[in-house]
C-alpha cells in the first residue's frame, strides 16, 4: 500500500550512497545536539552538524488582515505558544498526526524543492520561490509581499511576565523594534555555530492549488525577519494552500518543523541530492515512526522529556541494515566505529616487562602535565570546591579520630587523625599521579587497626613499636607490587568487586555507629520509675557513726549542715554540694546522668535523618536549584552542625570528644617518634610481616578500586591516571606514619568521588528541554593541596571541636 503521492516507498540509489560513502570514509552520521561532541568523546573524523533551530510561523486573519505570527519553535523539543497565557509551554515531545506527515509528503514530492539554493538574502529567496509558480503578476506581488512582511515574534525577557492585555504584553512580546529581540535569552542558550530553519504555514484564499516549498541554501544566511533568533539560516519551507476546514496545514508545518529537529532526518536532508533523496529520508522517518491509539490517548497531553536520548549510532546502524540494505561489511564498519576503543587498554594499564617499568611510565607521562595542574586551578570553580572538601575532609578527621580513640585506647586520637591527614594527603597531593584522590582513613582499615590493638593487649605487646614493624612490611610488600606492576591486575576487577568493596565500606561505617550507641546505653543505662538506681546520699562520716545512722536524723533549729548527720538525703545536697561541704556522695545514681541515653539517640536518628533528607532536596522541586544544590553538598555538615546545637541548646552533659588542648600526642609519656623495639622481643619485628602481608592485600584492594572508580572513561579525564605511582606514594606516607604514631591512610572512595563532583565541568549553553553537557573534570592538584594545609591548621580549633 503506498501513500498519497508517493512512487516508491524505498530509499533511492542517490541517499545510499550518500550513506554508504559517509560510512566508507570513517565519517558517519553526526552526533546530535544531545550527544558530546568530537572533543568530548575523543572520536576523530567524526561530521558535527551544527545545531538547527526551527521557527514555525502560522498565517493568520484570513480573509482580513493577514499576519504572520510565531505559533512553536523548536530545537531538541516542541515548545508552544501558549496565547492565554503570553508565554512559552514547557519543552515536550511533539505528538503529530499521522495524515499530516502523510499529506505533506505528498505535497513536497509534487512541489517545489530547491536543494543548494544561492540566495543572499530573503528577497532574493522569495523571487526564486515564487517564480517557478504559474501565476499572474498581480498574484505573484501579493505573494510576494505577504512573505516578504515581517512576522510577530514572541520574545520575553527572563523574570518579565507581562499580564495579557496589557500595554507590556503587546509592546515587549511582539514589537520588533524593541531592544528586546538584542536580549532573546534563547540566543544565550544556543551553541556557537547554531543555525535555523524557518516553516511558514498557513490558508491563502487567492491560491487555487496547494504550494510546497523546500529550499536548502547552499551557504546558511541571515533571513532576519523569519525567526525570532538571529542566526544564519540553513532551511526554508513553505507549505500554503486554500481554506480548509481540518486546518491541515498548521498541523503539516508542526511536521516539517518536527521532521527537521529530528538529527537522522537532518543529517540526510543536508546531504541529500535530489527530491528523491529527501522523501527517501522522510520515509526513514516513517518507519521508525511509533503510532498511538486515537481512543487510548489524549492529544493534548504533552510527553515530558526523556532523560536520555537514544543514540544515533544505532539508528544509522539500524538504517544501514534494514532500510537502505548495504553490504554486511559497511553496517560492520558502523558499529565497530561506535565501539572503537572501547575495550583497548589504556596506556597506563599496558605491562612494560621491566622492573619499575609501570611507575617510570607514570612518572614521564605526569611530569609534563604538572604546571598545568596548578595552572589549572585558577578558577572560581576551585574556591568552592575548596570549601566543600574541606568541610568534608575536617569532618572525617573527626569522626574517624574519635573511633581510633576508643579503639586503641588513646593511642591515636582526634590530634593524630587531623596531623596525618594534613601530612599525609598534602604530600599525596604534591606526588601521586591521580591528585583528585582524597587520603583518609577508612573502614577497613580501622578494622586492622582495632584487631591489631586487641591482639597487643592481649598478649601483653607494646602496640606502637609493634604497628611500626608491621608498617615496615606493609611498605616493603607495596614496594614489590609496584616494581612488579601488580597494579595491571585492576584490569580484572569488575563493577561486582567495585560495588562490593564499597558495601564492606558501608557496612563496616553503620556497624561502627550502632556498636558506639549501644556501648553508650550500657555506660547511661536507662532508668525506670521506682528503680534503686535512683537513690543517691551525702555520707557525713562522724565520731561512731554506723549504719544505723544511715536512716537516723536529728533535727534542730540550728544550721542542718552544723549538725552532726550520718547521711543525708540527694534531695538536700547534690554531689557536688556534698563534696565541697566535705562528705561523700554514696548510691548508684551519684554520677550518673538521666536522659543522656534516650538523647543520644534523639541526636543520632535527628543528623542521620536530616542528612538523608538535605541530600534529597537536590532532586526536589523545593528553593532554587543553586540553593538545593548547597544544602545537598553540605548535607552532612549542615547535619553535624544541627546535632550539636541541639546539645548546647539543652545542656545534657552527653559524652563529648576528647581534644587535646596542646599539640603532643594523645597517649601521655609517648614521643613523636616510635621507638622500633620498645619493650617488644626482638623477634616480633619478623613476626609482624604475616600481619603485613594480609594489611598489604587490603590496602592494594581498597586503593586501586578506589583509583579504579575515580580513573573511568565516563569522567573523561584527559591527563590521565598512575595506578602504580599513586601505590608507591601510598607506600611511602605509610612508612612516614607508622614511624610517627598515626594512622595509616588510603584513598577514601566517597570523599575523592564527592572531590570530582565538585570539579565537574558542564557546558554553559543549555538548549530548552537539554540537560547541561558533562565535559569533564577539572584536573589540578591546588584543591587537594589547599583542603589538607587548611585541616593542619584545624588543629588549633580544639577550643570548637570541644
Amino acid at each position: 500500500m503506498k501513500l498519497p503521492g508517493q512512487e516508491d516507498f524505498g530509499h533511492s540509489s542517490a541517499h545510499e550512497n550518500v550513506l554508504a560513502e559517509e560510512v566508507d570514509s570513517g565519517l558517519g552520521p553526526g552526533p546530535g545536539p544531545g550527544d558530546p561532541s568530537d572533543t568530548d568523546n575523543g572520536e576523530s573524523g567524526i561530521s558535527q552538524d551544527p545545531l538547527l533551530f526551527i521557527q514555525l510561523n502560522e498565517l493568520l486573519g484570513w480573509p482580513h488582515a493577514l499576519e504572520w505570527r510565531e505559533t512553536g519553535r523548536w530545537v531538541l523539543f516542541e515548545e508552544k505558544l501558549e496565547v492565554g497565557a503570553g508565554r512559552w509551554s514547557a519543552p515536550h515531545v511533539p505528538t503529530l498526526a499521522l495524515p499530516s506527515l502523510q499529506k505533506l509528503r505528498s505535497l513536497l514530492a509534487e512541489g517545489i524543492v530547491l536543494l543548494d539554493c544561492q540566495a543572499q538574502n530573503l528577497l532574493e529567496l522569495v523571487e526564486q520561490v515564487i517564480s517557478g509558480e504559474s501565476l499572474s503578476p498581480e498574484l505573484r506581488g501579493q505573494l510576494q509581499a505577504l512573505l516578504l512582511q515581517r512576522p510577530q515574534h514572541h520574545i520575553q525577557t527572563p523574570g518579565i511576565r507581562p499580564c495579557r492585555g496589557s500595554s507590556a504584553f503587546r509592546n515587549a512580546s511582539h514589537d520588533e523594534d524593541s531592544p528586546l529581540k538584542h536580549q532573546n535569552p534563547l540566543r544565550q542558550k544556543l551553541p556557537p555555530g547554531a543555525e535555523a530553519a524557518a516553516v511558514l504555514a498557513g490558508e491563502l484564499g487567492f491560491l487555487a492549488q496547494p504550494l510546497g516549498v523546500f529550499v536548502r541554501l547552499r551557504t546558511p544566511v541571515v533571513l532576519e525577519p523569519l525567526t525570532e533568533v538571529i542566526l544564519p539560516s540553513r532551511f526554508f519551507c513553505l507549505l500554503l494552500g486554500p481554506p480548509t476546514l481540518e486546518g491541515s496545514y498548521r498541523e503539516m508545518g508542526r511536521a516539517a518543523a518536527v521532521l527537521l529537529s529530528d538529527p537522522q532526518f537532518q543529517w540526510s536532508v543536508r546531504r541529500a541530492s535530489d527530491l528523491h533523496d529527501l522523501l527517501a529520508a522522510l520515509d526513514a522517518f516513517l518507519q521508525e515512526l511509533t503510532t498511538l491509539p486515537p481512543g487510548r490517548w489524549d492529544r493534548t497531553a504533552r510527553i515530558p522529556p526523556p532523560k536520555c536520548l537514544p543514540s544515533q549510532h544505532k539508528r544509522l546502524h539500524s538504517e544501514l541494515q534494514e532500510v537502505t540494505g548495504l553490504s554486511g561489511r559497511s553496517a560492520s564498519q558502523a558499529e565497530d566505529w561506535h565501539h572503537h576503543g572501547q575495550h583497548t587498554p589504556s596506556p597506563e594499564l599496558q605491562r612494560t616487562g621491566r622492573l619499575f617499568g609501570g611507575l617510570v611510565q607514570d612518572v614521564r607521562r605526569k611530569a609534563c602535565w604538572y604546571p598545568s595542574d596548578f595552572l589549572d586551578a585558577l578558577h572560581p570553580q576551585c574556591f568552592s570546591a575548596v570549601l566543600y572538601i574541606y568541610l568534608a575532609t575536617v569532618t572525617n578527621a573527626i569522626t574517624f579520630g574519635g573511633l581510633l580513640g576508643d579503639a586503641t585506647e588513646g593511642a591515636q586520637g582526634v590530634l593524630e587523625s587531623f596531623l596525618g591527614t594534613a601530612v599525609a594527603g598534602a604530600a599525596f597531593c604534591l606526588m601521586a599521579g591521580q591528585p583528585l584522590t582524597i587520603l583518609s582513613s577508612t573502614g577497613p582499615v580501622l578494622v586492622f587497626e582495632r584487631l591489631l590493638f586487641s591482639f597487643s593487649r592481649d598478649h601483653s605487646l607494646d602496640y606502637l613499636p609493634f604497628r611500626l614493624w608491621v608498617g615496615i612490611w606493609v611498605a616493603t610488600f607495596c614496594l614489590v607490587l609496584v616494581a612488579t606492576e601488580a597494579s595491571l591486575l585492576v584490569r580484572y576487577f569488575t563493577r561486582f568487586t567495585e560495588e562490593g568493596f564499597c558495601a564492606l565500606i558501608s557496612l563496616i561505617f553503620i556497624y561502627d555507629a550502632v556498636g558506639k550507641m549501644l556501648n553508650l546505653i550500657r555506660a547511661y543505662p536507662i532508668q525506670r520509675p521506682g528503680s534503686p538506681a535512683y537513690g543517691c546520699f551525702c555520707h557525713y562520716p562522724g565520731p561512731g557513726g554506723n549504719a544505723s545512722e544511715w536512716t537516723s536524723t536529728k533535727h534542730k533549729d540550728t544550721d542542718v549542715l552544723s549538725v552532726h548527720l550520718g547521711l543525708v538525703n540527694a534531695s538536700l545536697l547534690s554531689p557536688p554540694e556534698c563534696t565541697r561541704q566535705g562528705g561523700y556522695p554514696r548510691g548508684p545514681s551519684c554520677y550518673t546522668v538521666p536522659d543522656v541515653a534516650f538523647f543520644s539517640l534523639l541526636l543520632f536518628f535527628t543528623s542521620f535523618l536530616c542528612a538523608v533528607a538535605l541530600k534529597h532536596v537536590k532532586n526536589s522541586s523545593l528553593f532554587p536549584s543553586v540553593v538545593r544544590k548547597v544544602l545537598s553538598d553540605f548535607s552532612s555538615v549542615l547535619a553535624i552542625l544541627l546535632g550539636c546545637g541541639l546539645d548546647a541548646f539543652l545542656g545534657l552533659a552527653t559524652p563529648k570528644l576528647l581534644v587535646p588542648t596542646e599539640f603532643k600526642p594523645t597517649l601521655p609519656g609517648r614521643g613523636w617518634l616510635v621507638s622500633p623495639f620498645g619493650a617488644n622481643p626482638w623477634w616480633l619485628s619478623v613476626a609482624a610481616a604475616l600481619p603485613a602481608l594480609l594489611l598489604s592485600i587490603l590496602i592494594f584492594m581498597d586503593q586501586q578500586i578506589t583509583a579504579v572508580i575515580l580513573n573511568r572513561a565516563e569522567y573523561r579525564l584527559q591527563k590521565g591516571a598512575g595506578f602504580h605511582l599513586d601505590l608507591f606514594c601510598v607506600a611511602a606516607l605509610l612508612l612516614l606514619t607508622s614511624a610517627l604514631g598515626l594512622p595509616w591512610y588510603v584513598s577514601a572512595t566517597v570523599i575523592s568521588l564527592a572531590h570530582m563532583d565538585s570539579l565537574r565541568r558542564e557546558s554553559k549553553a543549555c538548549v530548552p528541554g537539554e540537560a547541561p553537557h558533562f565535559l569533564g573534570i577539572r584536573e589540578q592538584r591546588l584543591t587537594g593541596l589547599v583542603v589538607f594545609i587548611l585541616t593542619g591548621v584545624s588543629i588549633f580549633l580544639a577550643p570548637v571541636l570541644k
